[in-house]
């Protein structure tokens, strides 16, 4: 039986299966070690390290949008809801450490008239 998370982070949206198992991790059809570098290992791996589970689940893992890192992150939050489902007592430690929380921010659309979303052009009196 597989439990369910969804993680969002920026533009990057990350569904998460966790079933119980020996530690196997997929990102896209892809190893963990293939997909991200050594510190994105540890953003994605945070969840399972504050609840003890580091090898105790298999992980399959489907993400687009965004970068490498904001992918990361939306793993991560996705990996504690997930985890979240699969037993409630985890609750206090994620939400301490804020893997529970969704960080909303995104980038500010640009606005006519202006170079980037406030930067204005350069103002000459004469």
């Amino acid at each position: 039986m597989y439990y369910y998370g969804t993680g969002r982070r920026k533009t990057a949206v990350a569904r998460v299966f966790i079933k119980l198992g020996k530690g196997k991790i997929l990102i896209n059809k892809n190893k963990l070690n293939d997909y991200f570098n050594k510190y994105m290992h540890f953003i994605v791996l945070e969840p399972l390290e504050i609840t003890n589970n580091v090898n105790t689940f298999n992980i399959k893992i489907t993400v687009r949008g965004g970068g490498y890192k904001a992918q990361a992150e939306a793993i991560r939050h996705g990996l504690a809801r997930a985890l979240l489902a699969f037993n409630v007592k985890f609750r206090y430690n994620l939400r301490k450490n804020g893997y529970l929380m969704r960080d909303s921010r995104k980038v500010e659309r640009k606005k006519i008239g202006l170079r980037k979303s406030r930067k204005s052009p350069q103002f000459s009196k004469r």
